[in-house]
């Protein structure tokens, strides 16, 4: 069911480092064209600096792709629908034409093909108001079963994080900051909520990582603050996330429709700063995966 690409099969056969990537983000689901574009290769590119192998998932007619060939990568960019880890067997089934993976559709792959590390840029998690509407990302019961670490910024800027973290607690499963105790919200590198555990290198994330799968249990989720040069005003973007759900709430939307209405209202405000700072994130949490891998494959 899953296809995976020639490079990525060979390195996984020679027990080298592989980084997944979901595809969400590189759509314009998640980045407007030519960003998304641009935050594939540097995606790609930090991944390959770092040594390892970069594996891109997505649907595309109906195939299941870990490490998506390099000529298919437009399709990519222009994936139109999210899929998530609930999908992928509609996807496979019913031939979708392409679909962007999400954290829990890329987790999933990664681990049906022996990928330990993934890199995204944010985690969805609990949303604001969930104790009404229940809307509770599936990324994070993904992260909870397969043992996979997971390098992001945090969770998304507009989600209940004090939830999030308090689920991800009921779910055992561990946040660790990358040289920090402080909760990064993606676009700013301190939430105000404070985190136990910290690793300073990747030899000590991918110990970590080892430990824990010694122990027949799920994912790590490590939080990567966004770079000090790239992290944004704070207020700016918590207006903005406020009245795009304020708007959001007007419009009666949920679920996947909520992420790219607030995404673009976010980009609005900060004057198209809020790409670039998602860019800049993105290629960071890719290479430290790339150096955890690295780790992993030569321990």
């Amino acid at each position: 069911m899953i296809v995976v690409g020639d490079e990525v099969q060979t390195a996984i056969k020679a027990q080298q480092a592989v980084v997944a990537l979901e595809s969400t983000i590189f759509s314009t689901l998640g980045l407007p064209s030519p960003a998304n574009a641009e935050a594939l290769q540097m995606c790609l590119s930090a991944v390959r600096q770092s040594g390892a192998v970069p594996a891109l998932t997505a649907v595309l007619d109906g195939v299941i792709w870990a490490g998506v060939p390099e000529e298919l990568h437009e399709r990519v960019l222009n994936a139109t629908a999210k899929v998530a880890a609930r999908d992928l067997a509609i996807a496979s089934s019913q031939k979708m034409a392409s679909g962007a993976t999400t954290v829990s559709a890329s987790v999933l792959i990664a681990h049906q093909v022996g990928i330990d590390v993934f890199a995204t840029g944010g985690i969805g998690g609990v949303h604001r108001e969930s104790q009404i509407t229940g809307d509770i990302s599936a990324d994070l019961d993904a992260i909870a079963q397969y043992p996979v670490t997971v390098v992001s910024a945090g969770a998304k800027a507009f989600l209940d994080l004090p939830r999030t973290l308090e689920y991800l607690e009921t779910q055992s499963v561990p946040v660790v900051g990358w040289r920090t105790n402080d909760f990064p919200a993606f676009y700013t590198r301190d939430s105000g909520l404070q985190i136990s555990h910290r690793v300073e290198d990747a030899k000590g994330a991918a110990r970590l990582h080892r430990d824990r799968k010694g122990l027949g249990q799920g994912g790590v989720l490590l939080v990567v603050p966004i770079p000090l040069e790239a992290e944004l005003d704070s207020s700016r973007i918590d207006q903005a996330i406020e009245m795009s759900l304020a708007e959001v709430q007007l419009r009666g939307l949920a679920g996947p429709a909520i992420t790219p209405r607030v995404l673009a209202a976010v980009e609005k405000a900060t004057e198209g700063e809020s790409v670039a700072a998602n860019l800049a994130l993105a290629e960071h949490n890719a290479s430290i995966a790339g150096q955890i891998a690295v780790e992993l494959a030569n321990p």
